[in-house]
Protein backbone atom coordinates (compact mmCIF):
# COMPACT_ATOMS: atom_id res chain seq x y z
CA UNK A 1 0.00 0.00 0.00
CA UNK A 2 3.06 2.03 0.75
CA UNK A 3 4.12 2.09 -3.10
CA UNK A 4 0.50 2.16 -4.42
CA UNK A 5 -0.51 5.33 -2.21
CA UNK A 6 2.76 7.49 -3.16
CA UNK A 7 1.98 5.75 -6.79
CA UNK A 8 -1.65 7.42 -6.16
CA UNK A 9 -0.34 10.73 -5.25
CA UNK A 10 1.80 11.42 -8.23
CA UNK A 11 -0.18 10.37 -10.81
CA UNK A 12 -2.92 12.98 -9.03
CA UNK A 13 0.08 15.50 -9.22
CA UNK A 14 -0.54 15.97 -5.27
CA UNK A 15 3.55 15.48 -5.22
CA UNK A 16 5.39 17.72 -7.14
CA UNK A 17 9.35 16.85 -7.25
CA UNK A 18 11.64 20.10 -8.38
CA UNK A 19 15.45 19.33 -7.51
CA UNK A 20 17.05 21.79 -9.84
CA UNK A 21 14.03 24.65 -8.95
CA UNK A 22 13.01 24.27 -5.16
CA UNK A 23 9.64 25.19 -3.54
CA UNK A 24 9.64 27.69 -0.48
CA UNK A 25 7.16 26.36 1.99
CA UNK A 26 5.67 28.69 5.05
CA UNK A 27 8.54 27.98 6.72
CA UNK A 28 10.92 29.34 4.68
CA UNK A 29 12.95 26.02 4.18
CA UNK A 30 13.97 25.24 0.35
CA UNK A 31 12.50 22.03 -0.66
CA UNK A 32 13.00 19.86 -4.38
CA UNK A 33 9.50 18.16 -3.04
CA UNK A 34 6.57 19.68 -2.58
CA UNK A 35 2.82 17.67 -1.66
CA UNK A 36 -0.68 19.08 -1.56
CA UNK A 37 -3.09 15.84 -0.90
CA UNK A 38 -5.84 18.21 -1.25
CA UNK A 39 -5.70 17.59 -4.83
CA UNK A 40 -6.40 13.82 -4.30
CA UNK A 41 -10.31 14.99 -3.30
CA UNK A 42 -10.71 15.92 -6.92
CA UNK A 43 -10.05 12.69 -8.24
CA UNK A 44 -13.07 9.82 -7.02
CA UNK A 45 -10.55 7.18 -8.05
CA UNK A 46 -7.87 8.57 -6.16
CA UNK A 47 -9.66 9.20 -2.96
CA UNK A 48 -11.04 5.77 -2.70
CA UNK A 49 -7.45 4.40 -2.48
CA UNK A 50 -6.32 6.90 -0.25
CA UNK A 51 -9.45 6.71 1.93
CA UNK A 52 -9.54 3.02 2.00
CA UNK A 53 -5.41 3.08 2.93
CA UNK A 54 -6.11 5.22 5.71
CA UNK A 55 -9.58 2.83 6.94
CA UNK A 56 -6.58 -0.01 6.35
CA UNK A 57 -3.95 1.50 8.63
CA UNK A 58 -6.43 2.85 11.46
CA UNK A 59 -7.89 -0.41 12.03
CA UNK A 60 -4.43 -2.42 11.85
CA UNK A 61 -2.59 -0.18 14.07
CA UNK A 62 -5.37 1.49 16.16
CA UNK A 63 -7.98 -1.59 16.51
CA UNK A 64 -9.66 -0.25 19.02
CA UNK A 65 -10.60 2.99 18.03
CA UNK A 66 -13.74 4.91 18.63
CA UNK A 67 -13.39 7.99 17.08
CA UNK A 68 -12.00 10.04 14.37
CA UNK A 69 -10.76 13.76 14.51
CA UNK A 70 -9.28 15.24 11.55
CA UNK A 71 -6.67 18.84 11.70
CA UNK A 72 -7.88 21.67 10.19
CA UNK A 73 -7.95 22.15 7.25
CA UNK A 74 -6.64 19.19 5.18
CA UNK A 75 -6.99 16.53 7.43
CA UNK A 76 -11.34 17.27 7.87
CA UNK A 77 -12.45 15.71 4.93
CA UNK A 78 -10.21 12.96 5.28
CA UNK A 79 -11.23 11.88 8.63
CA UNK A 80 -15.42 12.94 7.74
CA UNK A 81 -14.95 10.02 4.34
CA UNK A 82 -13.16 7.39 6.84
CA UNK A 83 -15.57 7.59 9.68
CA UNK A 84 -18.42 7.14 7.53
CA UNK A 85 -17.13 4.02 5.90
CA UNK A 86 -16.14 2.94 9.70
CA UNK A 87 -19.43 4.07 11.07
CA UNK A 88 -17.45 6.01 13.65
CA UNK A 89 -17.97 9.71 15.44
CA UNK A 90 -16.21 12.24 13.52
CA UNK A 91 -14.90 15.54 14.18
CA UNK A 92 -12.04 17.93 14.13
CA UNK A 93 -9.32 20.27 15.95
CA UNK A 94 -8.92 23.66 14.89
CA UNK A 95 -5.61 25.44 15.15
CA UNK A 96 -6.65 27.98 17.00
CA UNK A 97 -9.93 28.77 19.39
CA UNK A 98 -12.82 30.92 17.96
CA UNK A 99 -13.20 34.69 18.50
CA UNK A 100 -16.52 34.23 18.41
CA UNK A 101 -19.76 31.89 19.90
CA UNK A 102 -18.28 29.65 21.95
CA UNK A 103 -14.68 29.83 21.37
CA UNK A 104 -14.51 26.22 20.23
CA UNK A 105 -11.50 24.67 19.04
CA UNK A 106 -12.41 21.40 19.12
CA UNK A 107 -15.70 20.73 16.88
CA UNK A 108 -17.79 17.99 16.72
CA UNK A 109 -18.65 15.81 20.47
CA UNK A 110 -15.60 14.93 22.94
CA UNK A 111 -16.96 11.97 25.33
CA UNK A 112 -14.81 11.74 28.12
CA UNK A 113 -12.30 8.79 27.53
CA UNK A 114 -13.31 7.77 24.10
CA UNK A 115 -10.52 6.49 22.07
CA UNK A 116 -9.93 8.64 19.19
CA UNK A 117 -7.46 8.60 16.38
CA UNK A 118 -6.15 11.84 14.67
CA UNK A 119 -6.38 11.76 10.89
CA UNK A 120 -3.18 14.74 9.31
CA UNK A 121 -2.83 15.23 5.81
CA UNK A 122 0.87 15.43 5.72
CA UNK A 123 3.43 15.59 8.30
CA UNK A 124 6.43 17.69 8.10
CA UNK A 125 7.75 18.84 11.53
CA UNK A 126 4.86 17.27 13.47
CA UNK A 127 4.12 20.25 15.06
CA UNK A 128 0.69 21.21 14.48
CA UNK A 129 -1.17 17.58 14.91
CA UNK A 130 1.09 17.31 17.90
CA UNK A 131 -1.09 20.61 19.07
CA UNK A 132 -4.22 19.02 17.60
CA UNK A 133 -3.62 15.65 19.86
CA UNK A 134 -2.92 17.64 23.12
CA UNK A 135 -6.08 19.68 22.34
CA UNK A 136 -8.27 16.46 22.62
CA UNK A 137 -6.58 15.05 25.59
CA UNK A 138 -7.12 17.77 27.63
CA UNK A 139 -10.78 17.84 26.82
CA UNK A 140 -10.56 13.95 27.82
CA UNK A 141 -10.46 11.94 24.97
CA UNK A 142 -7.68 9.27 25.11
CA UNK A 143 -5.88 9.72 21.83
CA UNK A 144 -4.28 6.57 20.52
CA UNK A 145 -2.17 8.27 17.67
CA UNK A 146 -2.15 9.64 14.21
CA UNK A 147 -2.27 8.86 11.05
CA UNK A 148 -1.58 10.15 7.82
CA UNK A 149 -1.30 10.27 4.11
CA UNK A 150 2.50 11.24 3.50
CA UNK A 151 5.10 12.13 5.67
CA UNK A 152 7.97 13.75 4.72
CA UNK A 153 10.20 11.68 7.70
CA UNK A 154 12.37 14.36 9.19
CA UNK A 155 14.31 13.45 11.86
CA UNK A 156 12.61 17.23 13.93
CA UNK A 157 9.03 14.71 13.41
CA UNK A 158 10.26 11.76 14.65
CA UNK A 159 11.89 13.76 18.02
CA UNK A 160 8.66 15.69 18.26
CA UNK A 161 6.19 12.66 18.61
CA UNK A 162 8.71 10.78 20.75
CA UNK A 163 8.97 14.47 23.22
CA UNK A 164 5.03 14.24 22.89
CA UNK A 165 5.03 10.50 23.60
CA UNK A 166 2.71 10.40 20.34
CA UNK A 167 2.80 7.77 17.89
CA UNK A 168 1.99 8.10 14.21
CA UNK A 169 1.83 5.76 10.85
CA UNK A 170 1.82 7.23 7.16
CA UNK A 171 0.24 5.89 4.69
CA UNK A 172 2.96 6.65 2.26
CA UNK A 173 5.93 8.72 2.88
CA UNK A 174 9.52 10.96 1.18
CA UNK A 175 11.32 7.24 0.31
CA UNK A 176 8.47 5.49 -1.64
CA UNK A 177 7.47 8.97 -3.32
CA UNK A 178 10.84 9.35 -4.21
CA UNK A 179 11.37 5.84 -5.71
CA UNK A 180 7.84 6.03 -7.36
CA UNK A 181 8.86 9.46 -9.38
CA UNK A 182 12.40 7.49 -10.32
CA UNK A 183 10.83 4.41 -11.51
CA UNK A 184 8.29 6.54 -13.33
CA UNK A 185 10.72 8.37 -15.08
CA UNK A 186 9.49 11.42 -13.12
CA UNK A 187 12.35 12.39 -11.81
CA UNK A 188 16.18 10.70 -12.59
CA UNK A 189 17.38 8.30 -10.00
CA UNK A 190 20.27 10.09 -9.88
CA UNK A 191 18.56 12.81 -8.31
CA UNK A 192 17.11 11.03 -5.55
CA UNK A 193 20.75 11.46 -3.32
CA UNK A 194 20.16 14.91 -3.11
CA UNK A 195 16.44 14.38 -2.24
CA UNK A 196 17.21 12.41 0.60
CA UNK A 197 20.25 14.46 1.62
CA UNK A 198 17.65 17.33 1.86
CA UNK A 199 15.53 14.91 3.80
CA UNK A 200 18.09 13.98 5.98
CA UNK A 201 19.23 17.72 6.79
CA UNK A 202 16.04 18.35 8.75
Amino acid sequence: MRKKAAECLLKTEAVFFRPDDPFTWASGIKSPIYCDNRLVLSDPQARQTIEEGLIELIRTEYPDAEALFGTATAGIAHAAIAAHEMGFPMGYVRSSAKDHGRGSRIEGRVVPGQKVVVVEDLISTGGSVISAAKALEEAGAEVLGVVCIFSYNLSRSREAFAEAGLEYHSLTDFDAACEAAAETGYIDRSDIDQLMAFRNSL
